[in-house]
């Protein structure tokens, strides 16, 4: 027989009766009922019954064992009583009767348990991050991940896409977050970047006749926390393709998404079809490029309505160029309490707070109530009305001002809204394409302009499009965002030296200082680049969302805490002075 198992813990079956067995793992909970001790096994791939008596020769071994502890268990499978059944695990026919028993491993004290649905501070959850792996919630997490990243695997090889790795030491680009850099032994003063993505090699890779890329790539990026977001690293289905347009990308991304989601989505439903929306279409109707469309609520602009209307904070606003005012409907939330609470919402994101017009059952048909109402009459409240498509026992909330500083608020109360309301559909996964993006952006305070998106994306138009208002070139940029958040993010790119230096030319960046941080690219552009574009996707907000989780962390098998430490493994440490002087740095103590 085996050393440590004849059969796994989730083998045994009503088959079994009569053999004798082998079984190693870990003990899920000792249950003494008056001289016969229940031992719950448990390994990987599940759970056995064994039980011990005072025939059992092992007897007060067995009394001796505790929760965690790892053993190994000789016995004979024998049939549970009928009423005794357990239906809810494969092994719930049988228990194993202990003949022989060896620990393989004891346990101290457990800092939190393993067994069970108990609470425990994250700080010990991810100190003791061995221990929590083996609460079953986490398991299947993981086990759920590892399905997910070979399901992507295999549909990319399905559509024939080879597999390449890129290096993970590399040079600094801007790419939007800071690098983690690296610093050189045999460069003195000089430092490699890990790299946020794989964004130069796999356009290389183009560049070198290989026409459909992927690899299952981490990511590197000196980020704040959120709880979507990794703070240090992450990783991505990365892909690119040679001669190809955006529908080309969509056409071949789609499937690959889609595919995963039904398989591991536990019976949500999937859209057939992922629409198209514009940047500025979602940015005005959902206040963000990652909008959640099982919300059905759009926003839209009422500003005409409060022009030179009695409601003196919206009218003297609208004297001020660049404002407007948004509404955003909410069927069903007629009711001066809800309003109240939704007002009282946005007063905690830091607002004065969240003007408001409900209607109910009137003589002649809905009435207005509210405030808001009373000020701007019933004629501007009933156009209102007309224009949001609402009736009786519904709402409106409205926000005004510059949109860059209403909108993200706007997002978050129409989420809230539509959560609160009934009005979003958890039973579904609902994607769409962000399209359009705008190529730059202007720093308000000093006035610069700086790419907004991807700097390597092809403009739309050429080079003829770099000759205009920057802030009116788009982009052949795109992302795909799903309930909420963004899932993959790509574009067609730009291949093309002229261009590329016009375009760095416009953010602020010289064709020297292109040359020196870019060089390999656009030294690989001069000899033949083909057309080509891509996207990545990311494999951990893809897993947080399947695995119905709210926190990134608990998709992620050694994640870091909100200081993007290691509690377990105690990183970042300090250098010893031996590494400091071979690498020749000096480290400064930090500001008070």
């Amino acid at each position: 027989m085996h050393a440590y198992r004849s059969q796994t813990c989730a083998d045994l079956t009503s088959a079994n009766v009569g053999d004798t067995v082998r079984l190693s793992g870990w003990v899920h909970r000792v249950r003494d009922h008056g001289g016969v001790l229940f031992v719950d096994l448990r390994d990987h791939y599940g759970v056995t019954q064994c039980l011990c008596d005072g025939d059992s020769p092992v007897f007060d071994q067995v009394e001796k064992i505790r929760s965690e502890w790892c053993i190994r268990i000789d016995g004979t499978v024998k049939a549970r009583a009928p009423d005794l059944v357990n239906p809810k695990i494969p092994t719930g026919e049988i228990e194993v009767f202990i003949r022989d028993i060896e620990v393989l491993g004891s346990a101290k004290e457990l800092p939190l348990t393993v067994f069970g649905d108990q609470e425990y501070p994250e700080e010990t959850r991810l100190r003791y991050r061995f221990l929590d792996l083996r609460r079953q919630a986490l398991h299947d997490n993981m086990v759920l991940r590892s399905e997910v990243v070979k399901d992507l695997r295999q549909r990319m090889w399905d559509q024939n896409f080879n597999e390449f790795q890129t290096p993970i030491l590399t040079a600094s680009s801007p790419e939007g977050a800071r690098d983690f850099l690296v610093p050189s032994r045999l460069h003195p003063g000089k430092f490699y970047a890990l790299p946020q993505a794989p964004q130069q090699f796999k356009q290389l890779i183009m560049v070198s006749g290989f026409d459909k890329y992927f690899q299952i790539a981490p990511c590197f990026r000196d980020e704040d926390p959120r709880a979507d977001r990794s703070p240090t690293d992450f990783y991505q289905l990365d892909m690119e393709m040679s001669f190809v347009e955006q529908d080309d990308v969509f056409a071949t991304i789609e499937p690959v998404v889609r595919g995963c989601f039904e398989r591991f989505g536990g019976g949500r439903t999937v859209d057939a079809v992922f629409p198209r929306i514009p940047y500025a279409e979602a940015m005005l109707k959902y206040g963000t490029d990652k909008p959640d469309l099982r919300n059905p609520i759009e926003m839209e602009i009422v500003s005409e309505h409060f022009r030179g209307s009695g409601f003196a904070i919206f009218a003297k606003l609208l004297e001020q160029e660049g404002t407007e005012i948004r509404a955003i409907p909410a069927p069903g939330g007629g009711s001066r309490k809800f309003c109240d609470r939704m007002n009282a919402f946005a007063q905690h994101e830091g607002l004065p707070g969240m003007g408001y017009i409900f209607w109910r059952e009137g003589e002649n048909g809905p009435e207005p109530a509210g405030p808001l109402a009373k000020n701007i009459g019933p004629e501007r409240t009933e156009a209102i009305r007309q224009q949001l498509g609402l009736g009786k026992g519904d709402a409106a909330f409205f926000l005004g001002g510059k949109p860059d500083s209403f909108v993200g608020v706007a997002s978050r109360a129409r989420n809230v809204i539509g959560t609160e309301l009934g009005l979003t559909d958890e039973n579904r996964f609902a994607f769409a394409w962000i399209v359009d993006f705008p190529m730059y952006e202007k720093d308000e305070e000093s006035g610069e302009i700086d790419f907004s998106h991807n700097p390597f994306s092809m403009p739309q138009g050429g080079l003829e499009a770099l000759d205009g208002d920057p802030l009116e070139v788009k982009g052949y940029q795109y992302d795909l965002a799903c309930n909420g958040y963004e899932l993959v993010s790509g574009a067609i790119r730009n291949h093309r030296p002229d261009i590329m230096f016009k375009a760095f030319e416009i953010a602020g960046y010289g064709e020297d200082e292109v040359r020196t941080r870019f060089g390999g690219m656009v030294n690989a552009f001069q000899y033949g680049a083909p057309p080509h574009g891509g996207c990545a996707a990311g494999i951990d907000r893809m897993v947080m969302l399947l695995a119905d989780e709210v926190n990134i962390r608990e998709v992620i098998m050694f994640p870091m805490n909100q200081r993007a430490e290691d509690l377990m493994m105690g990183a970042p440490s300090d250098p010893t002075n031996e590494q400091l002087r071979e690498l020749r740095l000096r480290v400064l103590p930090p500001e008070d």
